[in-house]
């Protein structure tokens, strides 16, 4: 076991280049299932996530190497649907190559997710969506196996007909007329993937918009897809017969992006992010301005100063509302800003884990059913404390970077699901952080 020990009380200052995304690279990984070849991904970030899944594609037949900063996936001898258990359940995205086995094979058989216990994350709206492809899905035994509706009598098969573009009765997965109840991010990215080698044409209502549903929609189109709309409400996929390998660079982390400006604001610092892209931070940069920190695009980078803070309120939304996942991070910087802010949080009902932790640091936090009541106090101080997910270790991290004295954090395993390299990049923006073993 290992923990982190962060010295409060240091300004930051200078350049932090921000990794690849995490929440991009694992679709995308998976989605070279969808080939009979060799994919090169650049700007991919070494996390535990990403080991987790280039785990998952090897067990599936799949070839997986490090090699000089990028990742080469070869799936050319691809032949297996079974995602095991003690793989998925460390990590939900490994759900996610669902879409691609039963659109390549056929059929897949997936043990249901796990990951961070942030709250229900029901596949429910995934597997809908398959069977509107046409397909058939079954449970049992902790593992959800889906294969593809075969020909059967007319009249059996009537709504199925009527979802293929020409009418004709066809085995394998139909184009299909999809509307998701909730814009969630990885049904969105399950489905498109499907979709790509359905017969037909595909269109996804009420679909995410995220950068990375973006991201993934422009890798598989480089691949050959044909998908049009994504970053909009509704995308529409013309299935193709097959696609290949290609070349891609993973778009940046617009999560660890954040985290690193509010590093810079919660400790009066003056930091310039390389590498971020700060279109994709729109709802947070809007709050953080509101809130008094200068945040600037100069040249391609990103340069944060803080001036004076005031507490503002906010509302966890699907993008482009702001982010659930920078929450944590920013109840955080409201915990020692003068007045009193409103955190709601609307995507998850089980976020506010890290406010027992908070508070055993002096914050003042009172949870009010789905909204958390924060009044600034003037200093947080040192205390253990345990980091209970991956954004909520971050939120410690920075409380910890402005307490007085010395905080220990356990459990930090959480972090390298998310976040790469993070003590060697706060420590070169003056920090005094180190990890130990216990």
């Amino acid at each position: 076991m290992q923990k982190i020990i962060i010295t409060g009380g240091e300004r930051l200052k200078g350049r932090v280049r921000i990794s690849g995304s995490k929440n991009a690279a694992l679709p995308i990984m998976a989605a070279t299932l969808l080939t009979n070849g060799v994919t090169t991904l650049s700007n991919i970030p070494r996390l535990k996530d990403v080991t987790t899944m280039a785990r998952v594609l090897r067990t599936l037949g799949a070839k997986v190497e490090f090699k000089e900063g990028r990742l080469k996936i070869d799936t050319t001898n691809v032949d297996r649907f079974l995602a095991p258990y003690n793989l998925v359940k460390t990590m939900r995205a490994s759900f996610l190559v669902f879409g691609p086995l039963l659109a390549k094979l056929g059929r897949a058989r997936v043990s249901l997710p796990g990951g961070c216990a942030i709250g229900s994350r029901p596949v429910d709206l995934h597997l809908r969506g398959f069977e509107e492809l046409g397909a058939e899905v079954s449970m049992g035994g902790g593992y959800t196996q889906v294969t593809p509706v075969r020909s059967k009598t007319p009249e059996a098969s009537a709504s199925l007909v009527a979802r293929t573009s020409n009418g004709v009765k066809r085995d394998g997965l139909l184009g299909a007329e999809i509307y998701l109840d909730f814009p969630s991010v990885g049904a969105t990215e399950n489905l498109m993937m499907a979709a790509t080698l359905a017969k037909g044409k595909t269109t996804i209502e009420n679909a995410a918009k995220e950068p990375e549903i973006v991201d993934l929609a422009n890798f598989l189109n480089k691949m050959g897809a044909k998908i049009k709309g994504a970053g909009r409400d509704t995308i529409r996929i013309e299935g193709v017969k097959e696609l290949k390998g290609t070349d891609y660079s993973i778009i940046p982390d617009r999560i660890e992006a954040g985290t690193y400006i509010i590093a810079s604001a919660i400790t009066r610092g003056d930091i310039i992010l390389e590498g971020a892209k700060i279109n994709h931070l729109e709802s947070l940069v809007t709050k953080l301005h509101e809130a008094g920190i200068e945040i600037e695009d100069e040249n391609g980078a990103i340069k944060v100063k803080a001036g004076r803070i005031k507490a503002v309120n906010v509302k966890t939304m699907p993008y482009p509302g702001f982010p659930t996942d920078m929450q944590a991070q920013f109840m955080a910087l409201m915990s020692i800003t003068p007045g009193i802010s409103i955190i709601t949080e609307t995507i998850f009902e089980n976020r506010f884990m890290h406010v027992s932790e908070l508070l055993r640091m002096g914050a003042d936090i009172k949870i009010e059913g789905s909204s958390a009541v924060v009044k600034g106090v003037k200093s947080l101080s040192e205390a253990p404390v345990m980091a209970t997910d991956l954004r909520a270790s971050a939120a410690l991290i920075l409380a910890g970077l402005i307490a007085k004295g010395k905080t220990e954090i356990s459990r930090i395993y959480h972090l390298d699901r998310g976040y790469e390299r993070i003590v060697e990049k706060l420590s070169n923006l003056g920090a005094k952080i180190e990890r130990i073993k216990q």
